[in-house]
């Protein structure tokens, strides 16, 4: 049976869809895998949001751990992270902490599902982790905000989502697995249309994220993340794409940008499977 590890902060609703996504594959049968643990960087009673996700977990019979950032931080004194900057020895002996916790598992891949902290080089050495990214390989880097003003600024063709491999570099991964979409259909034309003349600049200050174009980009890549997160960890457990030393290869062995998902996902939202 294939093995996950699961890794989440659980700030909210988002979390414990994603777990459920996956939960629900397994028990259909479309995922022959089993998630060996569940590791959240928060402990009970520090969030009502965070206390619904171990009651989820908890029904599921799943092993929880648990391990608080915030107490450890303050149990420290350790200082704030800085973006893009090396992580302080404190949050690298976080991480060494979560591993002893985490030593009786040995997952074959692991998933990051809302966890709001970096990997640090130990952690992303000890196991294959994967995340989604809300863009194309190709396609613009930041959050899913700043992804999607900047399509709107470039007037691109097409957008996505993907899966890239952990790093201590963030979102600086090889990509997994991949599916991309056309934001150019005739569905979007009249939304292109409405904003002609005007950058995204003006209309983030205008309207922001109520803008419609603005609302149906994401709405289209919303909808694809839960069916690549599900169909991504079933390419990899069924070796049509491989993880090892950092590499991405195909079924052949050979090395691949990414293996691209978006006729399965495609399907999928189209209601064909």
């Amino acid at each position: 049976m294939f093995e996950l590890g699961w890794f989440s902060t659980a700030r909210g609703k988002g979390s414990r869809n994603l777990l459920t996504a996956v939960l629900d594959s397994i028990q259909t049968g479309e995922l022959k895998a089993k998630i060996s643990f569940v590791f959240c960087s928060r402990d009970p009673g520090e969030s009502a949001e965070t206390d619904a996700f171990f009651e989820l977990v908890k029904s599921h019979n799943i092993p929880l751990i648990t391990f608080s950032y915030q107490k450890y931080k303050a149990k420290v004194n350790g200082s704030d992270e800085t973006p893009g900057g090396s992580l302080p020895q404190w949050r690298l002996d976080y991480d060494s902490e979560v591993l002893k916790r985490l030593r009786p598992y040995n997952p074959q891949l692991c998933v990051l599902a809302g966890y709001m902290l970096i990997m640090g080089p130990e952690m992303c050495s000890r196991y294959n982790i994967i995340n989604l990214h809300p863009a194309t390989p190709w396609g613009p880097k930041g959050t899913w905000k700043e992804v999607i003003w900047e399509l709107i600024q470039q007037k691109a063709a097409e957008t996505g989502a993907m899966i890239h491999l952990v790093t201590p570099e963030l979102d600086r991964g090889p990509v997994v697995s991949y599916c991309r979409f056309s934001i150019q259909t005739d569905a979007f034309k009249p939304l292109w249309n409405s904003i002609s003349g005007r950058t995204a600049a003006e209309i983030k200050a205008e309207e922001g994220e109520e803008n419609a174009l603005f609302k149906a980009i994401r709405h289209q890549g919303t909808i694809r993340e839960l069916p690549l997160i599900v169909r991504s960890i079933k390419a990899i457990s069924e070796e049509r794409v491989n993880i090892c030393k950092g590499q991405i290869t195909d079924n052949r062995g050979q090395a691949i940008e990414g293996y691209d998902l978006s006729s399965e996902i495609d399907r999928i939202i189209q209601g064909r499977e």
